[in-house]
């Protein structure tokens, strides 16, 4: 996917929510031996590949989400982690979204020249139920970034967070359920609450998976197709769009990057229902997916 920057690879688990971590599950799928050995990858450099025009694949104003298979500030990357924030700072122009369940660590992890945050990061937290929820949303309240966010995925569990929002600090709200092995239910009233805290705060709140396993009305519904999650997930219209987050994006050289220089995202047919539309950088014309609806109530 051409929104995703994977500079290394492996994680070690550390809370309720890796007990059935999708990672793991894919590794042992392709063969991979050892999961919690964390390894440099190939496409380290990503966000400085250009095409053969010389220009950069990934665009002024794309939001780039880091370390979809790690954790940014895991320990087994602290040698290379001041490399990744020289790519982050030469892209100023890139939005790079950054998730960690290790909150604890970012402080002593940051760049000499931080300050009070970069406008280019959005740092957010995963909270997959209201223990980690408690503990994490307050150092992440207390830690120097400009864009703060939440992410609670794998939701296995009931989560309040409105004294939380009433900080004025969280920019976004982002719910899905669990997949694969020893997935966990979701349930719709979960879901609903978080809805109802973010938009009474105007905070973007995006649902967008339901999980192998989705739970409303008293009546367990399980669903393969990450696919059809995706769509039921928008169906419930249980997402809503806040105020907009305000990313100050400029060039390597400090001046600010005009509007019409920036990306626009454009889709296809079928992403009108997908619940990852709100938050998604758009198609990237991999040409893999039909333009087609699937029918949700299979």
């Amino acid at each position: 996917m051409h929104d995703i920057w994977n500079p290394w690879h492996g994680c070690q688990k550390c809370s309720e929510g890796c007990a059935h971590c999708y990672m793991y599950f894919l590794d042992q799928t392709h063969g991979r031996s050892d999961s919690s050995v964390v390894t440099k990858t190939s496409g380290f450099s990503y966000p400085l590949s250009k095409d053969r025009n010389g220009r950069y694949k990934v665009q002024s104003g794309e939001m780039i989400r880091v370390c979809m298979s790690s954790d940014f500030f895991v320990e087994g990357a602290d040698k290379w982690r001041n490399e990744a924030w020289d790519i982050m700072r030469e892209r100023s122009d890139v939005k790079f979204f950054l998730l960690t369940k290790r909150p604890q660590r970012v402080e002593n992890c940051l760049p000499r020249d931080w300050g009070d945050g970069w406008e280019n990061v959005f740092f957010n937290v995963t909270c997959e139920n209201q223990r980690r929820a408690d503990k994490r949303i307050p150092i992440l309240h207390e830690l120097p970034f400009k864009h703060k966010g939440i992410m609670t995925a794998p939701l296995i569990g009931e989560i309040t967070i409105d004294k939380y929002l009433d900080e004025g600090q969280i920019e976004q709200v982002i719910c899905g359920g669990e997949n694969y092995d020893g997935a966990r239910p979701c349930h719709y009233e979960w879901v609903k609450k978080l809805h109802d805290e973010c938009s009474a705060h105007d905070v973007t709140f995006a649902f967008i998976e339901t999980g192998n396993y989705y739970v409303k009305n008293g009546v367990t519904r399980f669903i393969k197709s990450k696919i059809r999650q995706t769509y039921l997930a928008y169906s419930e219209e249980l997402s809503y769009k806040g105020k907009p987050i305000a990313f100050k994006l400029c060039d390597r050289i400090g001046f600010p990057i005009p509007e019409g220089e920036l990306y626009k995202p454009h889709y296809r047919r079928n992403c009108m229902c997908c619940g990852n539309r709100l938050i998604c950088n758009g198609c990237s014309d991999c040409g893999r997916c039909q333009d087609e609806i699937i029918d949700i109530t299979d």
